[in-house]
C-alpha cells in the first residue's frame, strides 16, 4: 500500500488525527455508535477531528491548562475519543477510568493523579459520579457529550477567530506526556502508567507489522480505558481508515447483529470474549439438533486452507456477517483448543503478548500462528530472559517512562539500562518465538524446592472442561483449585447474568464432574503439580478486571478462610 501513512513522520497523536483527517474520504464513516436503539453517531475523521478541537477549546474554557490531568469514564462511544484528542490539542494528560472499578478505587485514583476535571459519558449505562463518591473531590464535572457538541448561535464560549486561536497553541511532542492508565486500584497507593506521544506511535507502528493496512471493519467491545483497545482499534484503526462500531448492548443479538451490518473484518478480544462468541455459536447449532454434523464438518475443514473452511461455515459465517477472517487475542492465556475452533472455522487467531507498560512485546502473525505460543518480537521492541528467573524482560521506545508520582515503584519494575520487569516467565522454544509460563508473584514453591506455575495447571484444568479456575498455594505444599462449574462464561458485564440456581441432584451432578475432571487433570500432570483439593466458588462469577482477568488476591483472600472440599482418589 504505496499511500499509507507512516506513524515515524508523526510528532504527536494530533498529527496521527489530522492526517486521517485529509487522507481519507469526509462521507465515510471512522467512529459509528450502536444502541439497543440502532446506529448513530457515523463521524469521518474529519468530523472527528472537528469534534476534538471543539473539546480542546471547551476544555481549556473550564480551566484545564497544559499538564493538568483529566479524568475521563464512560461506556465507549465516538465522543469519548474525540475527548482524548481534544485533551491532547489542549496539553491535557488523559486518566481514563473504567467503568467497573469499584468506587474506593475510582476515588484513589482520581485523588493520586491530581485531576481537577472530569468528563463522563451520558445515556442509560452511563456511570454515576455522585453514586462513586466523585462528587465529594470537588471536581468539575463535563459530559463527553457537552465537549463534542456543535456550539449554538449564541454560545459566547466560542469568539470569533477561536479556531485560529487554537491552532496558535503549542503542539504535543513524542516527549509529551498522553496518558496515565491506571492498570490497579486495589492498593492505597495505585500505580499509573505514563504513557507519552511517542510511546502511543512506536506501538501503533508496531500494530501496522502485525496487522498489515488493508480494509479493516471492526467491530469494538472492549474498554477504552485500555491499551488493548485504544492502540490496535481506536489509534492505528483511525490511522489507515478502519470502520470501528462501538457496541452500546450486551445482548447477543444486538452484537451479531452489528457484525452483520458491519460486515465485520477483524476484531481484538480477550479470550474471554472468544469462549462467549464460540459458545454461543455452538449453543446454536446444538439448539438445532446439529452439533454431529458441525464436529465432523470441523474435523474436515481442519484438513484444508482457510479459505475452503470458510465455503465449509458459510452459514456461520453469514451470521458473523461474512467477512470476518482475523481475530487478535491477548490479555491473558489462550486454550489451544479454542484457537483451534475458530481456525476450523477459516478466521486466523493472533496470539499476542504484552502490557500497558510496554505495549506488544511478542505476538504471532497470519502466516504463523501456532497454538500455545505468543510469538516473535517485533523491531524497535526488544524482548529477553533474565538468565535466573526467566522474568520477560522488555525494552524499546514503546516502554512506559515510569509510573505517576511514584519513583520507588519506578525504580522497582524498570533497570538502570531500561528493561520493564514484567513479572511474567516465559522461554523462547527452538523457532525463538516466546512461550509463557506464569506470573513471578504466582509461582508457587513447594517445600521441597520446586516451583509450581498455577498457570500450567489452570491451562490443563481449561483443557478438560474448566476453564474458569483459580490454582493456590493454601497451606505449604498443598495446591488447591477454586472453580466455577464447567460450562461458565466470564459475565460481562457488572450485575448481569450468571449461573442459574441448581437443584440438589443438578449441584451434586455438577461436583461429581468438576470431581471427575480434577482426577482425570491429575492423572496428566506432575507429581508436584497434582491438585490436593478443589472449592466451587460461591458466586456467580469470579471477581474480575475490566479486561475480565480475574482478581486472583480476592480468591486468594477467600480461599483463606473457607474450607475446601478434598479430592479422592487422587493418583499418588
Amino acid at each position: 500500500m504505496a499511500d499509507f501513512p507512516d506513524p515515524s513522520t508523526f510528532t504527536s497523536l494530533v498529527d496521527l488525527l489530522d492526517d486521517a483527517a485529509r487522507r481519507y474520504p469526509h462521507d465515510r464513516p471512522t467512529l459509528s455508535l450502536r444502541t439497543d436503539e440502532g446506529t448513530s453517531h457515523r463521524w469521518s475523521s474529519a468530523e472527528l477531528r472537528r469534534r476534538a478541537r471543539l473539546a480542546a477549546w471547551r476544555l481549556r474554557a473550564l480551566g484545564v491548562v497544559p499538564g493538568d490531568r483529566l479524568l475521563t469514564w464512560s461506556p465507549a462511544a465516538p465522543a469519548l475519543p474525540a475527548v482524548f484528542w481534544g485533551a491532547a490539542i489542549a496539553g491535557a494528560v488523559l486518566v481514563p477510568l473504567d467503568l467497573r472499578m469499584s468506587p474506593t478505587v475510582l476515588q484513589r485514583i482520581a485523588g493520586r493523579s491530581g485531576a481537577r476535571v472530569l468528563a463522563i459519558g451520558t445515556g442509560a449505562d452511563a456511570p454515576d459520579p455522585v453514586a462513586a463518591g466523585l462528587t465529594d473531590l470537588k471536581l468539575t464535572l463535563a459530559t463527553v457529550d457537552d465537549l463534542t457538541a456543535d456550539p449554538v448561535q449564541d454560545d459566547r464560549t466560542f469568539p470569533t477567530g477561536w479556531e485560529a486561536q487554537l491552532d496558535s497553541w503549542a503542539r504535543p511532542t513524542r516527549d509529551s506526556l498522553f496518558e496515565v492508565i491506571y492498570t490497579s486500584g486495589t492498593t492505597s497507593h495505585p500505580k499509573g502508567v505514563m504513557l507519552t506521544h511517542g510511546n502511543m506511535l512506536e506501538t501503533v507502528a508496531v500494530c501496522a507489522k502485525l496487522v498489515p493496512p488493508r480494509t479493516h471493519r471492526l467491530v469494538s467491545l472492549l474498554p477504552l480505558s485500555h491499551l488493548f483497545e485504544q492502540a490496535p482499534v481506536l489509534l492505528y484503526g483511525t490511522m489507515v481508515g478502519a470502520e470501528i462500531l462501538y457496541v452500546r448492548s450486551r445482548n447477543p443479538r444486538i452484537i451479531f447483529e452489528s457484525l452483520r451490518e458491519l460486515r465485520v473484518t477483524t476484531m481484538v478480544v480477550t479470550p474471554q470474549l472468544l469462549e462467549i462468541f464460540w459458545t454461543a455459536i455452538t449453543r446454536e447449532v446444538d439448539r438445532q439438533g446439529k452439533s454431529a454434523t458441525f464436529e465432523r464438518a470441523r474435523g474436515i475443514a481442519r484438513r484444508l486452507p482457510m479459505a475452503l473452511r470458510r465455503l465449509v461455515f458459510r452459514s456461520v459465517h453469514r451470521q458473523l456477517g461474512g467477512s470476518l477472517t482475523l481475530m487478535v487475542s491477548a490479555g491473558a492465556y489462550l486454550p489451544p483448543d479454542l484457537q483451534l475452533a475458530w481456525e476450523d472455522l477459516g478466521i486466523v487467531v493472533l496470539q499476542g503478548y504484552g502490557a500497558t507498560e510496554c505495549g506488544p512485546a511478542a505476538a504471532n502473525s497470519e502466516r504463523d500462528h501456532p497454538a500455545g505460543i505468543v510469538g516473535r518480537t517485533l523491531s524497535p521492541v526488544r524482548v529477553q530472559l533474565h538468565p535466573e528467573t526467566s522474568e520477560i524482560l522488555v525494552a524499546g521506545p514503546t516502554v512506559t517512562p515510569g509510573y505517576w508520582d511514584d519513583p520507588e515503584a519506578t525504580a522497582a519494575a524498570i533497570d538502570p539500562d531500561g528493561w520493564y520487569h514484567t513479572g511474567d516467565i516465559g522461554r523462547f522454544d527452538e523457532q525463538g518465538r516466546l512461550v509463557l509460563s506464569g506470573r513471578t508473584k504466582n509461582i508457587i514453591v513447594l517445600p521441597n524446592g520446586l516451583n509450581v506455575y498455577p498457570e500450567d495447571i489452570e491451562a490443563v484444568l481449561a483443557d478438560h472442561g474448566i476453564s474458569q479456575a483459580v490454582v493456590l498455594e493454601t497451606a505449604p505444599g498443598r495446591i488447591e483449585a477454586v472453580v466455577l462449574p464447567p460450562g461458565t462464561m466470564p459475565i460481562v458485564a457488572p450485575g448481569r447474568g450468571g449461573q442459574e440456581e441448581r437443584d440438589p441432584e443438578t449441584d451434586a451432578r455438577v461436583r461429581a464432574d468438576i470431581e471427575r475432571i480434577v482426577r482425570d487433570v491429575n492423572k496428566v500432570l506432575g507429581t508436584h503439580q497434582r491438585i490436593d483439593a478443589w472449592r466451587l466458588w460461591p458466586d456467580p462469577d469470579f471477581p474480575r478486571t475490566h479486561t475480565l482477568k480475574i482478581r486472583r488476591d480476592d480468591v486468594r483472600a477467600w480461599a483463606a478462610v473457607d474450607i475446601p472440599l478434598q479430592v479422592h482418589d487422587t493418583p499418588g
